[in-house]
């Protein structure tokens, strides 16, 4: 059995170690993480602070993109966008990878401390009972104060993430 996370769309087109990991993994993906992906694409903003990074992003951004507006995993995309916290059918990427998207629905019940995407990674890992993967320490760090009963793990530390045993119920235990 693989490992799940909760991750939010553009990291996994900026951290390329992500798509090979070591064992099996499912991300899950809130679908608003993938809309921002277009924003972040056509935004004049930098995604990197370095310009040749920048660009090398944004065009993995665009690969990402076209990825998911395949006609298949498009279809299994909408499926979940029917009923708020409706998950797509698994979409593979490749024989470790694979993504499900999950129609997850920003409330208020964390919205005073944390943007509407942080609050709906939150609110689908705990939703999914699942850990999270960020690269925001300023996030892990507002998670801390505001006691959020989630399990959190840096991009950088991905590796011990993969190998942290830990079971689903064990993970239940901190909810």
């Amino acid at each position: 059995m693989g490992r799940r996370f909760v991750i939010e769309s553009v990291l996994v087109a900026i951290y390329g170690q992500l798509m090979v990991p070591s064992r099996p993994v499912e991300y899950i993906l809130p679908y608003s993480t993938l809309a921002e992906l277009y924003e972040l694409k056509d935004s004049p903003e930098p995604v990197m602070p370095d310009e040749q990074e920048d660009a090398h992003v944004k065009s993995m951004i665009g690969e990402l993109i076209q990825f998911f507006e395949d006609s298949l995993n498009k279809k299994k995309i909408e499926r979940a966008l029917a009923v708020p916290w409706r998950k797509s059918p698994p979409i593979l990427v490749n024989e470790m990878v694979s993504f499900t998207i999950i129609n997850s629905v920003d409330n208020a019940h964390y919205g005073e401390i944390f943007d509407p995407i942080e609050t709906e990674l939150i609110l689908t890992a705990i939703h999914e009972k699942v850990p999270m993967l960020t690269d925001q320490i300023e996030l892990v760090d507002k998670m801390i104060q505001g006691e959020v009963p989630v399990q959190v793990f840096d991009v950088e530390d991905f590796e011990f993430a993969l190998e942290d045993e830990r079971s689903s119920d064990d993970f239940k235990t901190l909810l």
